[in-house]
């Protein structure tokens, strides 16, 4: 596995500062079976993670649409 990989320089999508994908994540990346490179820094996977979290968190607290029961109108 040694010569196998090799770190490698991307750009990131979100923020556009440079990060390394280093032969080790590559290695994990493969044993996953995960085919992307990253798009985003840690910093901005990070970031990505955490509003995910967030939005999940703001969704368990409110009603399902699907639960909502539509109150027949009125006539007069």
């Amino acid at each position: 596995m040694d010569g196998e990989f090799q770190d490698e320089t991307i750009v990131c999508q979100d923020c556009g500062k440079e990060f390394v994908f280093t032969a080790g994540e590559q290695a994990f990346y493969k044993e996953k079976g995960l085919q992307n490179k990253p798009k985003r820094c840690p910093e901005c996977r990070q970031k990505r993670k955490q509003a995910k979290i967030a939005r999940q968190e703001v969704g368990q607290t409110e009603q399902p649409a699907s639960d909502k029961v539509e109150q027949p109108k009125r006539e007069f």
